[in-house]
């Protein structure tokens, strides 16, 4: 393995313009992931590798990013309403309350 390593270095300092490298990782993460089949007619799969092909990505990947965005989507971040009644104006009609005496 040390030796997988020297050779690596050696190499890719042969071949770097910017010297030796000071520091070589053959670490790999690993994801788990399931395996599953999904069924789509045949202009849903077409315009789907059309928009792999156009993004540069897999198939798979453009699916599990629309689970993420869509299914698994974030809850909102910010203020959160705390009025429990019935609405009197809209925020169109704001102004509106000045106008009574």
């Amino acid at each position: 393995m040390i030796d997988a390593r020297r050779e690596l270095a050696a190499l890719a300092a042969a071949n770097s313009s910017f010297g030796p490298l000071t520091y070589v990782s053959l670490a790999s993460k690993l994801t788990y992931m399931e395996k599953t089949q999904v069924y789509l007619r045949k202009e849903e799969l077409d315009a789907l590798r059309k928009a792999a092909a156009r993004s540069k990505r897999s198939v798979a990947d453009l699916i599990r990013d629309a689970i993420r965005k869509v299914v698994l989507k974030p809850h909102g971040k910010g203020p959160v309403a705390i009025w429990d009644g019935e609405p009197r104006a809209s925020s169109v009609e704001h102004d509106t309350i000045y106008d009574k005496p």
